[in-house]
């Protein structure tokens, strides 16, 4: 049987939840609260790491969404969400990547300089640049095809989806990105991503816990300090 440990609105969480979900996998979910719960004991003998996603298959146990999102592929074959071909492969890996290495920090940036947003702070405006530039980018790879591996749905769907439709909420419109526009509305109206939504409450708090994320990073430094100490 198939656990997920995730937090409904993590962002490394829910590309996995999503990929069991189109692999029309049984699983059962297991919330962890991140306000706290992932430095106990119970949760580190499960990640020593102090984050979600982890997975267990049977016995088997996977961290890291990308090394997750692999073992499931590589496990559970069908329906593929990988291309076979070199270059629709390589297409589906940079969108992985530049979204969890590029986008995802970008986020953040907006939202934790969210509130200092009239003084235009350098981390602000360097957070809205780098989201430019990964959109243009993205828009660019994705030209016409109804998906970035063609006419298939792959990782790279599952990993960029579930955040691109967000952005005109941090005030980037994606008037001016109408292939990722167009892409994102097919992905809004499959079964699966309606099923992992976030209501707008839902959203409303996660945003306002990452404008306070600094003084939350700090805390939990402290508490992964303890952790480890005890160790």
């Amino acid at each position: 049987m198939i656990k997920l440990y995730y937090s409904r609105p993590s962002a490394y969480a829910r590309p996995v939840w999503l990929t069991l979900l189109e692999k029309q996998l049984p699983f059962e979910l297991i919330s962890v609260n991140l306000g706290g719960e992932q430095f106990e004991p119970e949760f580190l003998s499960l990640n020593p790491f102090s984050h979600v996603p982890v997975l267990f298959d049977d016995d088997f146990r996977v961290i890291e969404s990308l090394a997750i999102l692999d073992y499931l592929e590589a496990k559970y074959p069908s329906p593929s969400l990988l291309p076979t071909d070199a270059q629709a492969l390589a297409r589906v890996r940079m969108v992985q990547t530049v979204t969890f290495n590029e986008l995802l920090p970008a986020i953040f940036g907006l939202l934790v300089g969210k509130e200092n947003s009239n003084e235009k702070s350098l981390e602000f405006e360097y957070a809205q640049l780098r989201a430019i530039n990964t959109l243009n980018f993205l828009e660019g790879l994705l030209g016409n095809l109804c998906y970035f591996a063609g006419e298939q749905l792959t990782m790279a769907e599952i990993v960029a989806g579930t955040l691109i439709h967000r952005m005109p909420d941090l005030g980037i419109t994606l008037t001016n990105y109408p292939n990722l526009n167009d892409w994102s509305e097919r992905l809004l109206a499959r079964p699966t991503w309606r099923e992992i939504e976030l209501s707008p409450e839902e959203w409303s708090n996660f945003k306002r816990r990452m404008r306070v994320i600094p003084k939350i990073w700090q805390h939990r430094r402290h508490q992964r300090i303890n952790a480890l100490s005890q160790r």
